[in-house]
């Protein structure tokens, strides 16, 4: 007994020493070090790189998605860039937004009201309160902006134009489709159509008077 003890002592001891803990060469790093991690999480920079030339030696991870891919719970991409080939591009974008229901449109002009109007007004006019004091207040319902494309007037909407700051921070992109549905029933046009509201009963047609006079 006492020796089975002794033989016991001797293997914890072994075990708890400071002797070379190296794991050794890593033969699969993909195994070892997941590319599952947090996509935004700091790497090691031993173990992972962003420099396509070093994709030999280290683990290549430029944190950007994959080409052709959408994040999650982003129902409206939008690719195009800040600049005047991303804005000369917009005109070709057609809006993934079909008819919408009458609280949407609601919400979208509320929207308008608290974002857009202070310059253009809630009609669109461009005769907001701050109209006299920023230049050149776009005037929303003019022939001009009636014939604009949708593209170009969200892209003008998430990126800003000439005076007017972006609003990508301040609506989404459901928001930013949505305010350009709006801004054209500001115009009197007929693409903002609104679908029938499924919250309420539907009104039975007035029923006709069959009856033949003679």
């Amino acid at each position: 007994m006492k020796k089975l003890l002794s033989i016991s002592a001797v293997v914890v001891l072994m075990s708890c020493g400071s002797g070379d803990r190296n794991p050794g060469r890593v033969y699969m790093p993909d195994m070892a070090y997941s590319r599952t991690v947090e996509s935004y999480a700091m790497r090691d920079s031993n173990v992972f790189t962003s420099n396509v030339n070093n994709k030999g030696s280290l683990i290549y991870f430029n944190g950007a998605p994959v080409a052709g891919t959408i994040k999650r719970g982003e129902l409206y991409p939008y690719t195009l860039s800040n600049d005047s080939a991303g804005y000369a591009q917009s005109a070709a974008v057609k809006s993934p937004i079909g008819e919408v229901s009458k609280a949407e449109m609601d919400e979208a002009a509320r929207l308008f009201n608290i974002q857009c109007a202070v310059c253009h007004d809630a009609k669109g006019t461009g005769q907001g309160p701050l109209a006299g004091k920023v230049p050149g207040v776009a005037n929303l319902t003019g022939d001009v902006y009636k014939v604009m494309a949708d593209g170009t007037m969200f892209h003008s909407i998430a990126y800003g134009k000439n005076n007017m700051g972006a609003y990508a921070s301040q609506l989404d992109r459901k928001q930013r489709w949505m305010m350009v549905k709006y801004i054209r029933t500001l115009q009197g046009g007929t693409t903002a159509a609104v679908k029938a509201d499924s919250t309420k009963p539907a009104t039975a047609p007035a029923a006709k008077d069959s009856a033949v006079k003679k």
